[in-house]
């Protein structure tokens, strides 16, 4: 019996994590293959963005993290509760943010002889999703506090 309900729990468990995960990487497929859309349409204009849509990406999944953290940690009447937490903090953050892209775009702007892009952008993303990741537990706190008034 009790072996059921494991096998149940892990299901359910997978499920919500291998759904966000879905999303997350559709999410993050979809605004890159419209950044390269967009600057293939008009390089000149859009070029030197290139790869930027990464780190537009790692801090807005930082924002959403940090708020989706902060949310299911703040009260036990938390509209995040741990199945919730696995499909949007592990599924679809886990893989719409994404740092082997991050890396590689470190590399192929440094083996361009792109030293301070390479910088510009490793500060984008880690101190950008810092801050981000900050703002979200802040703002998730607020409207948890909020809630918790009423």
């Amino acid at each position: 019996m009790a072996t059921g309900f494991v096998a149940a729990v892990l299901a359910s468990d997978a499920t919500a994590v291998a759904t966000g995960a879905v999303l997350g990487a559709l999410s993050r497929y979809e605004i890159g293959k419209k950044a390269t859309q967009t600057i293939v349409a008009d390089p000149k204009r859009w070029g030197h963005l290139t790869g930027w849509h990464t780190a537009g990406i790692n801090v807005v999944g930082s924002f959403f993290l940090g708020g989706i953290m902060s949310a299911s940690a703040s009260a036990s009447s938390s509209p995040i509760n741990d199945r919730r937490k696995l499909l949007w903090g592990v599924g679809f953050c886990g893989s719409f943010t994404t740092f082997s892209t991050f890396s590689v775009d470190v590399m192929t702007m440094l083996g361009k002889g792109q030293a301070t892009r390479a910088f510009s952008y490793v500060l984008a993303n880690n101190v950008g999703g810092f801050c981000a990741a900050a703002a979200g537990h802040m703002m998730a706190r607020r409207i948890m506090k909020g809630l918790a008034n009423k």
